[in-house]
């Protein structure tokens, strides 16, 4: 049920917008009643936050198994594509209505980037352990150069992001040995 909830949440964010994504519509569009969105999700920003963080978990998955290089590659490369379209657009809507609520993106930082640097963050201590990157600045500075960068590049438009440049981005900053 939390799935579904999920789910309809980020399709109506993705099609109908944030305004349109109030606790009664995706109580309609899901079937569950409010209490129990309520129950689950005690705010809005909550909810929105955590839907876009199951997308993210779909669209742009970061694998324990692989090489690390490869996956942070791979994975900054899809993250400008969808930077690029209707994941892109959510994302920073979100991001608004957080601080547009709260007076800050904390919420945003809380439950969506924690665990999505987390897991970065350990592919890149395990690039690292193996020996296959030359940068050694802490594995925390890299994914921020890294994903700070193609986010700040995109949300104030700097330049039109690539999955080439990513990945050469990528490269830059990790200074791989492969």
């Amino acid at each position: 049920m939390q799935q579904a909830i999920l789910q309809g949440t980020y399709l109506l964010m993705a099609t109908k917008g944030l305004s349109a994504t109030t606790y009664e519509r995706v109580a309609a569009a899901t079937g569950v009643s409010k209490v129990t969105i309520y129950k689950w999700w005690p705010s809005r920003e909550a909810l929105l936050v955590d839907a876009f963080l199951d997308a993210a978990r779909s669209f742009l998955p970061l694998p324990d198994d692989g090489h690390p290089v490869a996956i942070v590659r791979a994975h900054a490369a899809s993250y400008v594509a969808a930077l690029n379209g209707a994941f892109g657009r959510v994302q920073l809507a979100v991001i608004a209505e957080c601080i547009a609520a709260t007076g800050t993106a904390a919420t945003f930082g809380e439950r969506y980037l924690g665990e999505r640097r987390a897991a970065g963050v350990a592919i890149l201590k395990r690039a690292q352990k193996e020996g296959l990157i030359r940068s050694t600045d802490a594995a925390a500075d890299l994914y921020d150069m890294i994903y700070g960068t193609l986010f700040y590049q995109s949300t104030f438009g700097l330049k039109r992001l690539t999955a080439g440049a990513a990945r050469r981005l990528v490269d830059r900053v990790l200074q791989p040995l492969d």
